[in-house]
């Protein structure tokens, strides 16, 4: 019970930082690699959550706050979540969306390092180019029989389709670096503090620790079945080798 109520209390101080400063987005400085992401949590009334939801996507996909994507979005009751990606311009003012009427109860900021993914991949491309160059000069030579024509050409073939994949990684890394993940979660306070969890959970919390001990007793039967010949078998074996000593002594 101390652990629980030490568990709770942790959870409640966890849940209550400060929500002044604003969600302003996150660029790179000149030469550096990094992939900003953002992570919000709203907490609006129920009632609200789906038109909140419905506007911020529609201001995203109109591109009000600049260019915008929308990458997943999920809604189950009280609770909502919806994540886009976004210009660095537009993550402020569309947290703001967000949060109109509501409470900006959390946020955090992280960023991945990209440069080594990039070097990498620019590395890459460059190797094929030159392997193109090689392949170019050796389909000029006059003396190549056909089987080496079709090999050229194969080879060839093969050259362009990892071309194009590493091209497609460059874009996808080049989109990270010029824009920012923003994942927005929204949920009803009435139905959800970080001390306790909703009747339902509690029956979901329930049926699942009863499914675990149960299977932890499955798991355990057959060494008590095991266990309990072995022991008697042991006790039998002790007594009689007590009463044998005993036996030994008194004579």
């Amino acid at each position: 019970m101390l652990a629980l109520a030490t568990a709770g209390c942790s959870k409640k101080q966890a849940a209550s930082p400060s929500s002044s400063l604003p969600v302003a987005g996150e660029q790179a400085k000149a030469g550096a690699r990094l992939a900003y992401e953002h992570h919000v949590r709203v907490e609006l009334e129920q009632a609200g959550i789906a038109a909140r939801m419905a506007a911020v996507r529609e201001a995203c996909e109109s591109a009000r706050f600049g260019d915008c994507n929308v990458l997943q979005l999920s809604q189950d009751g009280y609770r909502g979540s919806l994540v886009v990606r976004i210009v660095p311009a537009g993550v402020e003012p569309l947290t703001a969306l967000a949060s109109r009427d509501g409470k900006l109860a959390s946020r955090e900021t992280w960023a991945e390092d990209l440069a080594g993914a990039v070097q990498d991949n620019a590395r890459k491309l460059r190797q094929l180019d030159a392997y193109a160059s090689q392949l170019d000069e050796l389909s000029r030579r006059k003396d190549l029989s056909a089987s080496d024509l079709i090999s050229l050409a194969h080879e060839r073939a093969t050259l362009e389709t990892q071309r194009d994949d590493l091209l497609g990684v460059a874009a996808r890394q080049q989109r990270r670096l010029d824009t920012n993940k923003l994942s927005i979660d929204f949920i009803d306070p009435g139905r959800h503090t970080g001390r306790s969890f909703p009747i339902s959970h509690w029956s979901d919390r329930f049926r699942e620790g009863a499914d675990d001990a149960l299977s932890v007793l499955a798991y355990g039967i057959p060494f008590l079945l095991l266990a309990f010949p072995l022991t008697l078998g042991w006790r039998w074996l002790w007594r009689r080798v007590t009463r044998r000593s005993g036996g030994r002594q008194g004579g």
